[in-house]
């Protein structure tokens, strides 16, 4: 990580950033990709690229790139909500980037953002055949900034952890709270929507950050979770094979003792025997 600075969220307590620190030109392309795309909704001649961009069952039928460029697209009516949005997610997004750098902000982003896609997708495919019918509303509150703002919160409050920060602009919350916080509103859109997809993956969204950035990267997080598969895997092929030849493991060397401290098993101070 890198570690020129501490900042602190938009409306937090305990330090900031300089105030002449210069905005990220990475963070500024992707805030006007995002309202870009959201305008381009809204005239008929151009809504085919966002569309083709977002979230949508079509992966399975070979739209693979969806899974890494919904979050890029804006979502929602033309009102001025969108540019509330925009501004938090510059905030804690300008925060995240220097704390982690070009590399580990793009990275930790495209991570977070492809396996929560992944599990939604994999969770409408499931729900679909064991209800036999199309899961309504499939994605719909995770697209776009939504997943952003998911993804730079909860890469904020693991990174400043005991930041104080004015919920709603007035109410302080400890940052890592904001973790909890965050899956309890996807849990509220969930309600109003009935989109079990979409809330599966801004909660997997949230922990994969929060996994990763603990981990010490998503590179690492990513490697750990492929040593421990591979330890379970080998694990799993021990265990079949011993059943196959009904090997069964003896003490070597550790069981009962007589008093002059020989071993009843009559090994020496050897690990465990399999015979």
């Amino acid at each position: 990580m890198n570690g020129r600075s501490t900042p602190r969220g938009p409306w937090s307590t305990g330090g900031g950033l300089p105030s002449f620190t210069p905005a990220p030109t990475d963070l500024l392309v992707l805030v006007g990709t995002v309202f870009v795309t959201f305008s381009l909704r809204f005239f008929a001649s151009t809504a085919i690229l966002p569309a083709l961009l977002e979230l949508t069952p079509s992966v399975w039928r070979g739209f693979l790139w969806q899974l890494a460029t919904y979050p890029f697209i804006g979502i929602g009516g033309a009102s001025f909500w969108i540019l509330l949005e925009l501004l938090i997610l510059y905030w804690f997004g300008r925060d995240v980037y220097y704390r982690l750098g070009r590399q580990g902000f793009w990275t930790m982003l495209l991570v977070s953002a492809v396996i929560a896609g992944a599990v939604a997708e994999v969770t409408y495919l499931l729900m679909g055949l064991i209800s036999g019918d199309p899961v309504p509303a499939a994605f719909a509150i995770m697209q776009g900034q939504r997943m952003l703002l998911a993804i730079f919160i909860a890469a904020f409050a693991t990174l400043n952890r005991n930041a104080t920060i004015l919920l709603f602009f007035v109410l302080p919350i400890q940052a890592r709270w904001f973790l909890w916080l965050e899956v309890l509103f996807a849990f509220i859109a969930f309600l109003g929507s009935h989109d079990f997809p979409g809330f599966l993956g801004i909660t997997t969204a949230v922990f994969v950050t929060w996994g990763s950035l603990s981990a010490g990267g998503p590179g690492r997080m990513l490697r750990e979770w492929r040593l421990r598969a591979e330890r379970w895997r080998l694990q799993q092929e021990l265990d079949r094979e011993r059943k196959r030849r009904k090997m069964k493991v003896l003490d070597g060397g550790r069981g009962r003792s007589d008093a002059g401290g020989s071993s009843e098993s009559g090994g020496g101070d050897g690990g465990p025997w399999i015979h």
